[in-house]
């Protein structure tokens, strides 16, 4: 009867063992981005980013989102248009131009400490009569125009179900409610708005500049790996 009472605790020992391995990974931002807190950059050069998505459009959707929230986080933005329009005047017209170019030269232009890349990897509706979907994608990484090295990277995904509620009924009349529902949120999705939402889960993870309240005291916050 010891036996079996050992064999039992033994059995709820390893599977609690289990259980608590299978939680989510965490991860302090002060360990995911040391280089953040070494070099603490203050000023932060936002390029225009790159698009791999197939809609044409992305770029221009995303650019009217990106600066807001790097600012808010305490880090001080240069605005889009005057870093456009220096770039014109340095012969750079290319956003791919720009991406290859040294780190030293960012500093050099607008005395940055720091540059934001980013990468527009899905932009995509998929639609299917009855139901349609949004998928936002954005990878993103901190370089740093003195060393070259990367102090922050990460990636975002937003998927929104944009089918126009469900309706369960109605025979065919129903159907075609469905569908006329599905199409009309679909053409009527605001692209920036849930470009928004990708832009503030990147930013959840970047350690906060010198204009937060927080700042260099957001070492023990914890990240989701």
């Amino acid at each position: 009867m010891r036996f079996q009472n050992l064999t039992a605790l033994s059995a709820l020992l390893l599977t609690l063992f289990l259980f608590s391995g299978c939680g989510p990974a965490t991860i302090s931002k002060g360990a995911a981005y040391p280089k953040m807190y070494d070099q603490k950059p203050r000023s932060l050069l936002i390029l225009p980013p790159m698009n791999e998505s197939t809609d044409a459009e992305a770029k221009e959707y995303y650019m009217t989102t990106v600066e807001i929230p790097f600012a808010q986080l305490g880090y001080y933005t240069f605005p889009v248009e005057m870093v456009s329009d220096v770039m014109k005047q340095e012969g750079v017209y290319d956003t791919e131009l720009l991406y290859n170019l040294p780190m030293n030269k960012f500093q050099e232009y607008f005395g940055a400490d720091a540059v934001l890349f980013t990468k527009i990897k899905k932009w995509n509706v998929s639609y299917m009569v009855l139901a349609s979907s949004l998928t936002v994608s954005i990878e993103s990484k901190i370089v740093s125009t003195k060393t070259s090295e990367v102090l922050w990277q990460h990636s975002g995904t937003v998927v929104v179900d944009l089918s126009g509620g469900n309706n369960n009924g109605g025979g065919i009349a129903g159907l075609l409610i469905q569908v006329v529902a599905t199409a009309v949120s679909t053409a009527a999705a605001d692209y920036v708005k849930y470009a928004r939402v990708a832009n503030m889960r990147l930013v959840s993870t970047l350690p906060v500049g010198p204009y937060h309240a927080l700042y260099l005291q957001d070492q023990d916050a914890q990240l989701t790996q």
